[in-house]
């Protein structure tokens, strides 16, 4: 039935139907002589048929009792009267590319279609030629027999088109991959918390030494599996999206073993002594499919490791064989030959009907399998399954056989045109050591495990502690290190054109697939505030240390609902909120299987007001839940300057407006007041004058909003992704504000006050403060939920700030989630930090009051920023900012050529890297000169690459002897062979006036 809440995509519906013309105008795959293309819908027992899956691929939704005709003049679609409202937006008399006019058609229960089934006989019969439909699925409705005879009656010819179908449907677009992953994501978070449920079982039943306890069947294994698929369901992201079961669930263990996708999980207990539990399932994510199969080895023989093993080598065969224009049957063959190689026993046991198969909305496509007999041709953008499985595995335990194991592993994969293949399901980790479960029993355990009648002592082994303590410094420089190589791998990746496959894996990786804070102990960071019993956020792996009851206790981020800052008196209040049972557990949203445990519902944490762990751990918390939420946002827009599209205005009468604002840059002409209203696709400006400025929310790139706290004024601001067009001008961002005093008065009109009246009026701004507050709070609530969190303010972090010069004055600088910004005072400044390679400090020592910073972006192409006059004092908390952040950084005692530099690294990257790359710039985060005698002469500092007038005007400027003259002198000669163009470049960046004062120290010279 459709979604009455559902609307048909229409760009959706011509792009897609454009690509059904153009396989057609092709000829393939028995397409040649076919004159109309016929979709018959008449119900069918089988809910993975072709005609559902193209109605699904083609209109988002299956049409029961539906007919569609494709003719080269035009689209016929016969539908109920219910459903004609959802094809509205489609219908047209004109042809939109390669796509006819379409034409919707009522049916008529009066006559039970018959006049409408003589009008599509006559145009078929007008087009000529063979019908090409989907001839071997079978209808059930009395409206698909009535066709079906109709058809017959008239001796029309049919061809089948199944074949051009699957091809049509077998190779993904953006969105459908974008649902693939989503459903592979819940695949594989529901493998986590199966997975946690079988370690329980077998853990209760080998501490209780009975097997007839806790024993559970493999069919209500196979229940839970569903409800944990069907429970996703509640999760806030993918909320609107139907999520359901490809199939039951398998369950398999104990010698009885098949690899049938139509195999019923028997009534058997769950294996529980030495062998394999096979486990298979997946979601199925708005109709799209995907499937994990596991295999968890219980106390496994050096056979089954070893026979694991070979069949997860030839498992990675397969998925690295699936590349563009080779043939299936070859992918086969080379996945035959691997398990031949590795372990000939076992090929004689391996599954040989097939190792996978195409899927999409179709879970199994049946002509298109990793078989023998298959020629068809892999291409970029096919999902595939891919499952090895071999049975009749030899069991042995202390000489004795046990009942026949069996393996399988299956992942879901996208195969790319370069590179390696991406493993949807790579999240699910198929390595040996993550799907063993083993005992590890020490000498006390066995001699105590005699003597007690319950539970025996199970000890966990753990790795040497170090008696030294590890600074934060000493911390920071590890870990700038690791940052450091990364950022080299990605560079030359993307400068030399070799691909880095190693961020997406990281990123995949990195993404909240699990619960657990830490999956083994060797992963537990050894951090100097979790000795100190101090809270610790490990951004890593989005985790949470507590102290409770002098015990660090690790919780993932997904665990902790929100936190809550306070202070009273001389202590500072931290209180966390969790997630408890009966709800949603993070962004993961399953239910809690453990229902019968204690819940922690809030810890609140005190310290005193001048220590600031609570105040940082508040602050990072809450950057790793945006972070995270972040990440898994859409953003797929195009770039440059583009014209935007037409604001659809919103009929809600009580749509989130903002009255009074003035705007920045000057768009419009004067200085007026005006009104910001939100939308349907946008926000619209609009002045006393009726000027108009739209923005709508796909093109918007950072939104922050900054309240009057310690500001002369409140703010709006808005950064664009493209430049859009306002008068004869392209602006990229836009401010609305409003002003709570004037920025400049006159303090000598408070001379005549009396006291009584400067106690009024400064009541007076803090009541204006508190309702702009509120207010621009309130439109930012209300504007975040119009549009289901797409848009949401970053506001910045006024305890981070520091000041720098960023353009020509002095202003405070704050970071936020995301950027580092300066709203307040225009021009503004902002940097986005997911954009910047590195950071560089300048001018750092000589005992010097001031240094400069310098963002090095992933676009090598853009210009560096610089903020320059940058106190001492914040140097040390920058570093730890952008440690937090994961940005390498470095510093220098002189000013830098950027210019020369960039234009190294663009014209010649693989020499730029050759030579050392970013490391031979300065000084790493450990204070140790990494620059290389050798290569140093590739970098020329500013005051080298001065022109004589400069150098002179410069020593004449300041009251130096004659030696720093001769050096001057000779600083010259040694650039005098420079372009011209280059200079120029380097003057604009250099020339900057610094404060006169000698406790800035030189800013122009070099000491010796």
């Amino acid at each position: 039935m459709v979604d009455k809440n559902m609307v048909l995509d229409r760009n959706q519906f011509f792009e897609r139907a454009g690509l059904v013309y153009e396989n057609w105008e092709d000829g393939k795959y028995g397409l040649n002589n076919i004159k109309s293309l016929l979709i018959v819908n008449g119900g069918s027992i089988n809910p993975y048929s072709k005609t559902a899956a193209f109605q699904y691929w083609l209109f988002g939704q299956e049409l029961i009792d539906s007919i569609i005709l494709f003719l080269k003049d035009q689209i016929s679609i016969l539908v109920k009267d219910r459903k004609v409202s959802f094809f509205k937006s489609i219908v047209s008399n004109e042809f939109n590319g390669k796509v006819p006019p379409v034409n919707i058609i009522s049916r008529n229960k009066s006559d039970n279609d018959d006049g409408n089934f003589q009008k599509f006989v006559d145009l078929i019969r007008a087009a000529g030629g063979k019908i090409g439909t989907v001839m071997k699925e079978k209808t059930q409705s009395e409206f698909g027999n009535s066709w079906n005879r109709v058809i017959e009656q008239n001796g029309m010819e049919k061809t089948d088109i199944s074949m051009g179908l699957t091809n049509l449907l077998s190779v993904k677009d953006e969105k459908e991959i974008e649902l693939i992953r989503k459903s592979s994501e819940v695949t594989c978070k529901v493998w986590s918390l199966a997975k946690q449920r079988f370690v329980k079982i077998i853990d209760e039943t080998k501490v209780r030494h009975s097997f007839s306890l806790n024993r559970v069947r493999h069919s209500e294994l196979s229940k839970e599996i569903s409800k944990y698929i069907k429970h996703s369901e509640s999760e806030k992201s993918i909320s609107k999206y139907e999520i359901d079961s490809c199939y039951d669930p398998i369950v398999m263990s104990g010698g009885i073993y098949s690899f049938k996708w139509s195999h019923e999980s028997s009534k058997d207990y769950l294996l529980t002594q030495t062998g394999t539990i096979i486990t298979s399932f997946g979601a199925r994510f708005s109709n799209y499919c995907t499937n994990l199969t596991r295999t968890m080895l219980i106390f496994p023989t050096s056979e089954l490791t070893n026979a694991y093993e070979s069949i997860l080598s030839t498992h990675e065969a397969v998925i690295s064989a699936l590349k563009p224009d080779v043939k299936l049957n070859e992918v086969y063959e080379i996945g035959l030959d691997t398990l031949k190689k590795k372990n000939p026993e076992l090929a004689e046991h391996l599954y040989k009907k097939e190792l996978g198969f195409s899927t999409g909305i179709e879970f199994r496509e049946s002509q298109l399998t990793i078989s023998a007999k298959c020629n068809e041709v892999v291409k970029a953008g096919m999902v595939f399954v891919v499952y090895i499985g071999v049975d009749n595995i030899r069991n042995t335990k202390n000489g004795d056989e046990e009942a026949p194991a069996a393996i399988a592993i299956s992942d879901t994969i996208l195969v790319k045109n370069d590179g390696k293949n991406e493993i949807l399901t790579g999240n699910a980790k198929s390595r040996l050591k993550s799907n063993v479960i083993s005992m590890i029993e020490t000498e006390e355990t066995v001699q105590t495990q005699k003597k007690q009648l319950g539970r025996g002592q199970r000890n966990v082994m753990m790795n040497d502690k170090t008696r030294n303590k590890i600074t934060n410094e000493e911390m920071r420089r590890e870990k700038q290190k690791e940052l450091y190589e990364k950022l080299t791998e990605d560079a030359k990746a993307r400068m030399i054109g070799k691909e880095s496959g190693k961020e997406k894996e990281e990123n995949v990786n990195n993404e909240n697939n699990s619960l657990v804070a830490y999956k083994s102990e060797n992963r537990f960071p050894q951090d100097s505030d979790i000795q100190k019993m101090l809270i610790h956020v490990d951004r890593k792996n989005n985790s949470v240390i507590l102290p409770i009851s002098g015990i660090p206790v690790p919780y993932h981020i997904s665990m902790i609902k929100s936190s809550m800052i306070s202070t009273e008196e001389n202590f500072t209040y931290l209180r966390i909120n969790f997630v408890t049972s009966g709800g949603t557990i993070g962004k993961k949203n399953e239910k809690e299987p453990l229902i019968s445990a204690d819940f922690i519902k809030e810890l609140t944490f005190r310290e005193d007001k001048n220590h600031h762990n609570l105040v940082n751990a508040d602050r990072q918390i809450k950057e790793i839940q945006k972070r995270l939420k972040q990440e898994k946002e859409e953003k797929q827009e195009t770039e440059g300057l583009v014209k935007q599209e037409k604001l659809i205005l919103s009929v809600n009468r009580v749509s989130p407006k903002l009255k009074e604002l003035h705007v920045r840059p000057t768009i419009i002409p004067k200085k007026l007041t005006g009104s910001l209203e939100a939308h349907t696709n946008g926000f619209r400006y609009t002045s006393i004058r009726n000027d108009r400025i739209d923005i709508l929310y796909n093109n918007i790139k950072h939104a922050f909003f900054q309240p009057c706290d310690n500001e002369m004024i409140i703010l709006l601001h808005f950064q664009l992704k493209n430049a859009v067009l306002w008068g004869k001008k392209a602006y990229t961002d836009v401010q609305f504000y409003s002003e709570i005093a004037e920025v400049s008065m006159d303090l000598g009109s408070y001379k005549m006050m009396q006291e009584r009246d400067e106690m009024r009026k400064e009541q007076m701004d803090r009541d204006m403060r508190r309702r702009l507050n509120s207010a621009y709070s309130s439109f930012c609530e209300k504007v975040s939920r119009l549009t289901n969190g797409k848009i949401e303010f970053d506001s910045p972090f006024s305890e981070l700030g520091f000041l720098g010069v960023p353009h020509l004055s002095t202003v405070t600088l704050k970071p936020t989630t995301s950027c580092l910004v300066n709203l307040t005072e225009w021009p503004h400044f902002i940097v986005t930090l997911s954009e910047v390679e590195l950071v560089h400090f300048e001018r750092v020592g000589l005992q010097l009051k001031n240094f400069d910073m310098v963002f090095i972006f992933k676009d090598y192409s853009i210009k560096p920023k610089k903020v320059t006059d940058i106190p001492i004092s914040s140097l040390e908390k920058i570093k730890e900012w952008l440690h937090t952040c994961d940005i390498w950084y470095s510093e220098g005692k002189e000013p830098l050529k950027w210019a020369y530099i960039m234009k190294t690294a663009l014209e010649d990257p693989v020499g730029f890297f050759e030579i050392g790359g970013w490391s031979t710039i300065g000084t790493d985060s450990s204070g140790h000169d990494i620059m290389d005698s050798d290569d140093s002469d590739a970098y020329e500092t500013e005051d080298e690459g001065k022109n004589p007038d400069e150098s002179s005007s410069d020593s004449e400027s300041e009251s130096d002897d004659e030696e720093e003259e001769e050096e001057t002198d000779d600083e010259e000669s040694m650039d005098s062979d420079e372009d011209s163009d280059m200079e120029e470049d380097d003057e604009e960046m250099v020339d900057r006036k610094r404060p006169s004062s000698s406790d800035t120290g030189p800013s122009s010279k070099r000491r010796k």
